[in-house]
């Protein structure tokens, strides 16, 4: 029960990304939102949540090693550790988090990075939170929080003219770290950029509705606000389901529906597909 009641502390409704949050973010840096969007796909692969309505996370066990320096002495190697590794990706990650929970909460939440930007967890004061629970609380309750806390994190790292001057490199190691070309992270960045400028931005309305598709349990695909077959497909299979007009389209009958929280009684979630064609982006290990 302790483990449940851990997991619960990390959901609620998932809010979906809005206009107004990436706009604010993007003023906030002084970027475009193309700019804005190739980080949140690098970081992400474009969302923040899992299914089951928890942000993504990557627990850091070397972060929390020297957090809680040696007077953790029965923690196994795992949970803290002087070296970076142990990552179980994905919905397993809240496994090591919830065991490191029991031994230091505070010191477990700083050691784990959050959302959309994957903001560690020991930038919260920095950041402007009155501390790292209250940081949670905003990554737990929708993808604005996430990327807000994104903004404030580059524009403190003064990161925002490497961005705005599309100096990849420079903004690489500033947000990923020094090793940030093993990761390739600078070339994906660029090649997300392009991609975006030639095909244009996501549809944050579809992009919504992926993402709460995505939570009852269908299959749509990437959560990239565009409309594909895996897309159209989960949205028939919703409109049918819900005896609404089954188009393929997200109308407003169907965002209304899809818009009410279901919560304890969604189906059974499914991971989203891989992204169509693009690299396989890797979270950030040394924030």
């Amino acid at each position: 029960m302790a483990i449940q009641s851990a997991a619960l502390d990390f959901q609620a409704d998932g809010r979906p990304l809005t206009v107004k949050g990436m706009d604010a973010a993007a003023s906030a840096i002084g970027v475009g939102l193309a700019e804005l969007w190739a980080v949140v796909r690098v970081e992400t692969r474009g969302w923040g949540f899992l299914a089951d309505r928890r942000p993504h996370t990557l627990y850091e066990r070397h972060v929390f090693y020297r957090l809680t320096g040696a007077r953790l002495k029965k923690c196994p190697p795992e949970i803290s550790c002087s070296k970076p590794g142990g990552y179980l990706g994905g919905a397993r990650e809240y496994d090591r988090l919830t065991r490191a929970l029991a031994f230091d909460r505070p010191a477990a939440l700083s050691s784990t990075s959050w959302g959309i930007g994957q903001v560690m967890g020991f930038h919260a004061e920095s950041l402007g939170f009155a501390d790292v629970e209250e940081m949670v609380a905003d990554m737990v309750a929708s993808e604005d929080g996430q990327l807000g806390a994104m903004a404030r994190f580059v524009v403190g790292q003064k990161l925002d003219r490497a961005l705005r001057d599309h100096h990849w490199a420079g903004f690489a190691r500033g947000y990923n770290g020094v090793s940030f070309a093993k990761n390739h992270y600078d070339e994906k960045l660029r090649w997300e950029y392009a991609d975006l400028v030639a095909n244009g931005l996501p549809d944050l309305r579809l992009r919504a509705a992926q993402l709460r598709l995505l939570y009852r349990g269908f299959e749509p695909g990437p959560i990239d606000g565009m409309m594909g077959n895996l897309t159209r497909t989960a949205l028939r299979r919703f409109q049918a389901q819900e005896g609404l007009t089954v188009s393929g389209e997200v109308d407003d009958a169907t965002e209304a529906r899809l818009s009410v929280n279901t919560r304890g009684r969604q189906r059974r979630p499914r991971p989203p597909s891989a992204n169509r064609g693009r690299p396989a982006p890797r979270a950030s290990r040394s924030r």
